[in-house]
């Protein structure tokens, strides 16, 4: 498959990741699990796609962010069918790895402005989060305001990548 494919693949997977998030967020917990599983699957993908991505480009800054990420959405996707209350470890483990993959997008200066600002409050929100289940507040992946109202800056972080890889020229060595 070409690199122009794969950039394609990994941006819808991005967008159906952000969308079904959001989605399971508001649905019942029987609905919960299958929009988190499969958010929480097509972003390993993208994740995966876009690592390799960044390798072929020798970007490892960026290479490095999306299979911290990767590991990251595997923890919290193994999460996704658990009681909200059982799941907060791992979720913890997957937001704190979320908040380091989105501090080195921030701090990539090939990444568009806009996305690294969202990159970088995102990563702040999770990692705030994180830290707050790590020092055993009573947190799930739905208590408010964190991590709830982390989602939608995170939501177009992940559109915002998701436009960048869509807009690539088939052989950019732009990132």
């Amino acid at each position: 498959m070409n690199e122009k494919k794969l950039s394609i693949i990994a941006a819808i997977c991005l967008v159906i990741g952000g969308v079904l998030g959001i989605i399971g967020s508001f649905v019942s917990p029987s609905f919960r699990g299958i929009a988190w599983g499969v958010d929480g699957t097509s972003l390993v993908i993208a994740s995966a796609l876009l690592s390799v991505h960044y390798i072929k480009h020798r970007n490892q800054h960026l290479a490095a962010a999306f299979l911290i990420f990767l590991v990251g959405q595997t923890l919290v996707v193994s999460g996704s069918a658990m009681k909200l209350s059982e799941s907060s470890p791992l979720f913890a483990s997957g937001a704190g790895l979320w908040a380091a993959s989105l501090a080195l997008i921030c701090t990539s200066s090939v990444i568009p402005i806009v996305i690294r600002v969202l990159a970088g409050i995102s990563s702040v929100l999770f990692a705030i989060t994180a830290i707050q289940i790590y020092g055993g507040a009573e947190l799930n992946p739905l208590s408010k305001p964190l991590p709830f109202f982390a989602y939608p800056i995170f939501v177009f972080t992940l559109f915002g990548l998701a436009w960048l890889h869509l807009r690539l020229p088939a052989k950019s060595n732009l990132v």
